[in-house]
């Protein structure tokens, strides 16, 4: 059938929503309770097993036991759904003091395991009936619509991700239920700024946040939300009932929620996780030194009570502010005379930047014309713009710099302590002292708060962390360099523990500095905005998830064809194990449904060019929407993977899967439609046959699989190997 009807190039009305979109809802859709309660049925069932660490539990419910202990801990994504199943934990009574040393180990009694795994499966079986209501607001029927439901309660995938302490399912859950509220805000497009105008956009964005405060991944279903917005807005401009008034506060109003709300629940999580994590943990480390004086124990008790201002006479450990955390060090031994590229060297005493404690970290800050280095009376400080000597603490010999190539970037200048070999080689051991922030410390250098730059008072280069590391002669510590590029931030240093020399004479100053670390040495005050602004800092520098050549990697192509899983975990006594795998059959027609959209889609704009309107302008207008949103959002969620440098896993792919799987639902939806245009009969009986022989085939796979979803069922190894479809799916077999 062929319309011939060609629509105005300018609507001058607002554009009508489809059908399903614009009806109200009254009482409870039975559909979307259903597939809540058989996605509960199907998730919750033995939630507790196996009861050990399950793949990435290792990490989050660390994570979790660190919330409840208020142990500062730092992961490079946001912490909200962290935050979610920490919350569970302390529900629980959970204590925090199970280690998670270990995939497999199992869990002690203390550990409340079904309670940690309970929030996470709640969010998975609500993210069937959110797919079921988007797909309604696009105007699907509702047995299509429930299809994408019923497709996601069969994919094996969906359900492993669910059934444990991981973040997807409510990356998943936040990321469709905000685009469903933005689609519901475009009901309420001839009503603006009333109460569910602003509802649904406010709703909708800040679930679009929670989602990129779980995973920053979640940023990228925020963009499309942001597209829909802006798409509605391009709808509204040729409406001339509306005034350039109305069209620039609608504007006005949209761009500011579109970005405040987002921001407000992503600060909102930070300010969360920075007040509970108040104690000094394990990873604090990485942190600056005032962030880490700010923590309770840790190095605030080290620094407790010690002088502020650095003056001469101060001892301090100089610390690599931003990037690796390492701390200027010496020792005994001497550059080689050569090279192995057959350089010469200085020979001169070897200066690094060494990643632990040591007391070879310390150094005693000197005015170049004072002999004593005893803290003199009155007591001379450290200014900005003044040139010190730093000598090592346990050798006494001063920093320099000569005219010799690094040892590893020999386009730079080598940094040594001075040994004086009575050769032409003149020592060269001023600094010139430069503060960054000098406002904020009255032009006086401070231990903690000052961020330093030493300059070379000879040949005007900066001291640098150079990030190459030393070989054998050089311990494996870090390379430090001059560079006479100086503004840049591995130039920037600062001083972290701080004490007055008062000994008299090297023996005595040496065996001071060994007793450094031992003193009883309150807490530095940082507020939020400081804090989160380092976090920041080091969360968008430090990638901890990176895992050069593991065997379950896999790259974006693969993901389409479910090329290879990913082990999870496998029990020690037997064959039973959980692997990640998605539903083959349900896998390959969410992946065959993109090319079927752009087919059909295609062909429409073809016979438009020609004047040939096949299907009416509701339908068409429904499947440029089902373009914008289910193709965009399967765009946005996959396309960027292929230009990150990073190692991937299948479970990267399932933001863009949930999209591709609506997609599946959107152009069967189309088909019938079309066939009842087509008069139905037979054509539609042959169709709903097909379609149920293909749901029969994804629940034969679905019920296959299950014994790698749920990990309960001791395999034998041709058990095992019957269930390797592929050869890439490396399930493992490690028991006869």
């Amino acid at each position: 059938m062929r319309l011939r009807r060609k629509p105005s190039r300018w609507r001058r009305r607002l554009v009508p929503l489809p059908a399903a979109a614009s009806q109200p809802h009254h009482g409870v859709d039975w559909v979307a309770l259903v597939l809540l309660v058989a996605g509960l049925v199907t998730r919750l069932y033995q939630l507790g097993l196996p009861r050990a660490i399950v793949f990435d539990e290792l990490h989050f419910g660390k994570f979790a036991g660190y919330y409840v202990n208020n142990m500062f801990f730092f992961d490079s994504q946001p912490p909200l759904g962290k935050q979610l199943i920490a919350l569970a934990a302390y529900i629980a009574g959970y204590d925090g003091d199970f280690s998670f040393d270990r995939i497999g180990s199992p869990y002690p009694a203390s550990v409340p395991v079904y309670m940690l795994r309970l929030l996470p499966a709640v969010a998975g079986s609500l993210l069937l009936p959110a797919v079921y209501c988007l797909l309604r607001q696009l105007g699907l029927a509702k047995y299509p619509a429930a299809l994408a439901g019923v497709l996601l309660l069969l994919e094996n995938a969906v359900l492993v991700q669910s059934r444990f302490m991981l973040m997807e399912p409510f990356l998943l859950l936040f990321s469709v239920s905000g685009v469903f509220c933005l689609l519901r805000f475009r009901q309420y497009r001839d009503r603006p700024f009333s109460r569910p105008w602003l509802t649904w956009l406010c709703l909708g964005f800040a679930l679009l946040g929670a989602a990129a405060t779980v995973r920053y991944s979640g940023l990228l279903t925020l963009l499309l939300g942001c597209v829909i917005v802006c798409r509605d807005f391009w709808t509204l401009i040729p409406v001339r009932s509306i005034t350039n008034r109305q069209l620039l506060s609608q504007l006005a109003v949209r761009a500011l929620l579109m970005l405040a709300v987002p921001v407000a629940v992503y600060l909102a999580s930070f300010y969360v996780h920075l007040s509970v994590l108040y104690k000094a943990g394990a990873h604090d480390n990485v942190m600056t030194s005032a962030f880490q004086a700010s923590l309770d124990g840790g190095l605030a008790s080290i620094i407790r009570n010690q002088p502020l201002e650095v003056g001469h006479g101060s001892q301090v450990t100089l610390r690599h502010t931003l990037g690796r955390t390492c701390w200027l060090h010496s020792h005994e031994g001497v550059y080689p005379v050569k090279y192995d590229d057959e350089r010469g060297s200085s020979h001169q005493q070897q200066v690094s930047c060494y990643g632990f404690k040591d007391v070879n970290n310390w150094w005693i800050v000197k005015h170049p014309d004072v002999e004593d280095m005893r803290v003199t009376t009155p007591f001379r400080p450290v200014k900005n713009g003044d040139v010190v000597q730093l000598v090592h603490g346990m050798t006494s010999r001063a920093l320099n710099s000569h005219d010799v190539a690094a040892p590893m970037s020999p386009g730079n200048q080598e940094v040594s302590c001075y040994i004086d070999y009575n050769i032409s080689m003149p020592a060269n051991n001023l600094w010139r002292v430069e503060l960054l922030n000098p406002k904020d410390t009255g032009d006086a250098w401070h231990a903690i708060r000052s961020q330093v730059r030493f300059v070379h008072a000879s040949s005007g280069q900066a001291l640098k962390y150079s990030g190459q590391q030393l070989p054998e002669w050089g311990h494996n510590q870090m390379e430090i360099v001059c560079d006479k590029v100086v503004q840049q931030d591995d130039t920037i240093w600062n001083a972290e523990e701080h004490r007055y020399t008062l000994a008299e004479g090297s023996e005595k100053q040496q065996k001071d500095m060994a007793g450094a670390e031992m003193l009883p040495v309150g807490n530095v005050e940082l507020s939020f905005w400081a804090k989160f602004s380092e976090l920041q800092m080091k969360m968008l520098f430090n990638n901890q998830e990176t895992v050069q050549g593991h065997m379950y990697a896999s790259d974006p192509l693969d993901w389409l064809s479910l090329k290879r899983g990913v082990a999870y975990w496998i029990s020690p006594e037997s064959n039973a194990q959980v692997h990640f795998i998605g539903n083959v059959a349900v896998w390959l027609a969410a992946s065959s449904s993109l090319l079927g959209y752009l087919a059909i889609i295609g062909f429409y704009m073809l016979r438009r060019r020609r004047a040939c309107y096949d299907i009416p302008e509701d339908e068409w207008d429904k499947m440029c929407d089902i373009g914008l949103i289910i193709l965009l959002g399967f765009a946005f969620n996959y396309l960027p993977y292929f230009v990150i440098d990073h190692t991937f896993f299948l479970h990267h792919y399932l933001p863009a899967y949930i999209f591709a799987v609506m997609m599946v639902s959107c152009v069967i939806d189309h088909i019938f439609v079309m066939i009842d245009r087509l008069g139905g009969g037979w054509l539609r009986w042959a169709a709903v046959a097909g379609v149920l022989c293909w749901l029969a085939a994804a629940l034969f796979t679905f019920v296959r699989f299950s014994v790698v979803a749920y990990g309960t069922t001791a395999l034998t190894a041709p058990d095992v190997q019957a269930l390797a479809w592929r050869d890439t799916w490396d399930l493992i077999v490690h028991k006869p």
